[in-house]
């Protein structure tokens, strides 16, 4: 079976992105002010520095420790990829 490509490495405390590996908290509480703290900086993307980009990366962060966000995240997730497809699909068929 294939490593998934985002997920949170809890013995080594680490957010992977893909390629990318960024350090989290090993604390549940950490981990879940850490996800608040970067959707709400994402609502203040307006701002230099901060950026809408932290708003989706809040919800891995959380969607780790709680299972709302984890199964919201997951139809988002599911949802997109099904939009891909078929988007896919119709610019082959043109």
């Amino acid at each position: 079976m294939a490593e998934r490509r985002y997920r949170i490495d809890t013995a080594r405390g680490r957010l992977i992105l893909g390629r990318f590996e960024i350090p989290v908290p090993r604390s549940k509480a950490g981990r879940i002010a850490t996800g608040l703290a970067l959707i709400g900086g994402g609502f203040l993307g307006f701002l230099p520095v901060l950026g809408f980009w932290m708003v989706p990366l809040g919800f891995v962060v959380l969607s780790h420790d709680l299972a709302y966000v984890r199964r919201r995240r997951r139809r988002a997730s599911v949802w997109w990829s099904r939009k891909r497809a078929a988007r896919n699909r119709q610019s082959s068929a043109e």
